[in-house]
């Protein structure tokens, strides 16, 4: 299991290494969210075929990304591009970046986001499938061959 390490995720991250601005119980809430998304568990289906040293940069990238969201919600930026405002009653409209689905829309929220969506697209290609094909071989299988 990867557990999260808050010394060395400040130093790869040093928008979030003001303690003062981003609490240590803070980015352990965020790195918990993050395991949501990414599994902190090797093998099995459970790693999605990725090395522990990619999941543990996976899951450094989804906590950045869900902390830098959580930044931009306590400004008051509510992200995307703006195609239409309105002053009296106030009335915004925003234009989504082209995404193929909501799971790549929300990752491009954020550089760490857009990060780790290029990470996943290599690393966990495929996904995974269930296969009894080879004999002596029967079991999970991912889609880059791990």
């Amino acid at each position: 299991m990867i557990h999260f390490h808050e010394v060395a995720f400040r130093q790869a991250y040093p928008a979030f290494a003001d303690v003062g601005r981003h609490s240590t119980v803070a980015l352990q809430a965020y790195w918990d969210a993050a395991t949501a998304y990414i599994s902190n568990r090797g093998g099995g289906c459970y790693g999605g075929g990725m090395t522990v040293a990619q999941r543990t940069l996976a899951l450094n990238l989804m906590t950045a990304h869900v902390a830098f969201l959580n930044d931009q919600i306590a400004s008051g930026d509510v992200g995307g591009v703006v195609t239409g405002a309105t002053i009296d009653k106030v009335s915004v409209t925003l234009e989504p970046p082209p995404s193929g689905n909501n799971w790549q829309y929300w990752l491009n929220q954020s550089p760490y986001g857009k990060q780790l969506l290029a990470l996943l697209s290599v690393a966990s290609v495929g996904g995974f499938y269930a296969s009894t094909a080879v004999p002596g071989r029967a079991g999970f299988w991912f889609g880059n061959g791990f």
